[in-house]
């Protein structure tokens, strides 16, 4: 049984990389025991193949350069995937300081497909786009002065 805990669990770590909550979740759902799901996660931690800080890197690289992210948005979406909550505050601790950066990217990319509408629109679809990637009001504040929206 626990053999073919073990090799369920590979073969969904082939598909992406995997939480230690996710992959304990998932063996659940096939219906492993508790205690065989404990022996093939611990096995998968010592041989290297579940790590959750490393994973918490990469999750941290993609919701910065392909996502735009925010923290927020950011904190959000590693927590979804069942990254613990400390190795969450680890990875971003110096995030922050790329919050404007990003946001503006963001900015740029979708005002260029908005330039035709009313200012107001382009300036609420903006702001709603930012608030719902996870960035804090006073970066929206910065961002949306640097595109120089007026303010409300």
């Amino acid at each position: 049984m626990a053999d073919k805990a073990r090799q369920y669990a590979l073969k969904l770590l082939c598909y992406r990389g995997r939480s230690e909550k996710e992959l304990s979740e998932r063996l659940i759902k096939k219906g492993f025991p508790e205690t065989v799901i404990f022996s093939a996660i611990k096995y998968l931690r010592h041989i290297g193949l579940i790590d959750d800080m490393s994973l918490a890197d990469s999750l941290r690289r993609e919701a910065l350069t392909i996502k735009l992210l925010g923290y927020h948005g950011a904190r959000r979406f590693m927590l979804h995937r069942g990254i613990p909550q400390h190795i969450v505050d680890v990875a971003l601790n110096s995030y922050e300081k790329k919050d404007i950066e990003n946001a503006q990217k963001l900015v740029d990319k979708k005002y260029s497909k908005l330039e035709h509408y009313p200012p107001e629109k382009v300036k609420r679809r903006v702001y709603n786009l930012l608030l719902r990637k996870g960035y804090s009001y006073d970066t929206i504040k910065t961002v949306m002065r640097y595109k120089n929206f007026k303010e409300d």
